[in-house]
């Protein structure tokens, strides 16, 4: 089967290449999707640079998430059925033609959900779901998130409106605000021009900024932190700036402000059967009301790899960019 593979750790762009693999074979308890659609997400490509919390066996296959068609079952499997269209987080090697998944990480997918929005379902909007619940905030409070029009920033939004949490967004240029209202995103500030803090605060108004999310770092989490209210927390969720945190020793001092973080992978290990479901259900629920919606701005071929790793780089895209795959 044809896979986009990598020999070595290093520039996606330069280390992605197409090549042949064996069709792999489900164990027991496993299932092989035929894979139809799979997004780039920034961990997969840290994964490939070897910066992320892992490293694989090299050679490996590029992909961690990915929707498609169960074409084959191992021992025991019985659900997923054969030709079930399903998608699939937490994988190696989803940019293949096929993979190998576990049967019960599997879920399966609506016809009201098209394949956009399912190849992307899982990885981050369950990771922003958990955040959501981690930052124990409730209806009709405030918190406010950088990077908003960012594949994480948007899904947090359109989450935490469905639950009721007041959400400011900030984005760095003016067009992101239009950007975001087309999605039923509200209450954007852009911080390309001075003066972006106060108009935050006429957002807010007499309310409390009570929790932020930071997926930059550097300088502008400590922007975010001395908007938060007195006892209020800033959730590190990512650091696309690659700099590490700078905030004010005196938000952390007189104003008792807290810092955590947040790695989706960590949360889902600790997170029970029970739980996963409830989650999972709620973001199928939310996708096929289209309360949650999903966008892909650009889709690659398998053999285009190198090339769509470029794509999902490039500052200003309003979807993700996906691999395709055969089917």
């Amino acid at each position: 089967m044809q896979a986009a593979i990598y020999e070595r750790f290093g520039d996606p762009t330069e280390v992605l290449v197409t090549g042949e693999r064996p069709t792999p074979e489900p164990g027991p308890g496993e299932i092989r999707v035929r894979m139809t659609l799979s997004p780039i997400h920034n961990h997969d490509l840290w994964t490939i640079r070897g910066t992320y919390g892992y490293k694989p066996v090299l050679p490996a296959i590029g992909g961690s998430e990915a929707v498609g068609v169960v074409e084959a079952q191992g021992a025991d499997v019985t659900v997923p059925a054969i030709g079930q269209r399903v998608v699939v987080a937490g994988v190696l090697g989803a940019w293949a033609e096929s993979f190998v998944a576990k049967a019960a990480s599997a879920v399966p997918l609506p016809d009201a959900i098209d394949d956009d929005t399912g190849c992307q379902l899982i990885a981050m909007p369950l990771s922003s779901l958990m955040l959501l619940e981690d930052l124990q905030i409730g209806s009709g409070q405030w918190m406010i998130q950088n990077a908003a029009n960012g594949a994480v920033g948007k899904i947090v939004a359109m989450l935490a409106k469905a639950r009721g949490i007041k959400v400011v967004g900030l984005v760095r240029r003016d067009e992101g605000i239009a950007e975001l209202a087309a999605l039923g995103v509200d209450n954007v500030v852009s911080t390309e021009s001075a003066g972006w803090e106060d108009r935050v605060r006429a957002l807010v108004g007499s309310g409390s900024i009570l929790r932020a999310v930071d997926s930059v770092g550097g300088e502008e989490g400590g922007r975010l932190t001395s908007l938060l209210a007195e006892g209020g927390m800033l959730m590190s969720f990512g650091a696309m700036s690659n700099k590490p945190l700078v905030i004010s020793s005196g938000d952390l001092i007189f104003r008792q402000v807290s810092v955590k973080g947040f790695w989706g992978a960590r949360r889902m290990q600790s997170t029970d059967k029970v739980e996963m479901g409830r989650l999972i259900g709620e973001l199928v629920r939310l996708a096929a009301s289209g309360e949650l919606r999903l966008t892909v701005d650009e889709r690659f071929a398998l053999t285009e790899a190198a090339a769509a790793a470029a794509a999902s780089d490039r500052p200003g895209r309003s979807g993700k960019i996906a691999i395709r795959g055969s089917v």
